[in-house]
């Protein structure tokens, strides 16, 4: 068998980089650390006798679930990014007029910008709010210095990403 054969590799090579070391030698220029990857490989073929074992059944079947369970979390994690980078462009735009308007504290723009001044900022404070649950926050000194009707955004968003798409 070919895997038979690579595994005895793994094992000659990892015994002679072993003795060479102790030996406080060279392993002959070769550099056997490239064969780590390689050594993790081995590693997830043994676990395949956990199949055969008749105790390990039931954990056997609980991997294979998980397992089949990843294409749904890839789309799941896609479709929540695609909705916190919507919700980061849209407060990114419509809190540019706030950066310029001098009716506004200072301290309050500067706040804005930190938090939702360019897309970067915007999109990271949002992940921030989705993930967090200190929401409150981030959304208070919008709804309270900036507009009120900010609170009506944060109420949709934080109903159906955090409670919707998490529960």
């Amino acid at each position: 068998d070919k895997l038979h054969l690579f595994d005895a590799f793994l094992v000659t090579a990892s015994c002679s980089d072993l003795y060479f070391s102790w030996q406080g030698q060279s392993s002959g220029g070769m550099n056997l650390n490239v064969l780590r990857p390689f050594r993790f490989l081995r590693l997830l073929r043994t676990l395949r006798v956990l199949q055969s074992v008749k105790v390990f059944s039931k954990l056997t079947m609980l991997v294979n679930t998980v397992a089949a369970s990843f294409m749904a979390l890839f789309w799941s994690i896609l479709l929540l990014t695609i909705v916190m980078l919507m919700a980061a462009l849209f407060l990114c735009q419509s809190l540019s007029h706030v950066l310029e308007d001098e009716t506004i504290a200072l301290d309050t723009r500067l706040w804005v910008f930190r938090m939702y001044g360019t897309s970067t900022n915007s999109f990271y404070t949002v992940f921030e709010l989705t993930f967090s649950g200190g929401w409150p926050n981030y959304v208070r000194t919008l709804v309270e210095e900036v507009s009120a009707t900010y609170a009506l955004f944060f109420f949709v968003y934080i109903i159906t990403v955090t409670f919707a798409m998490f529960r």
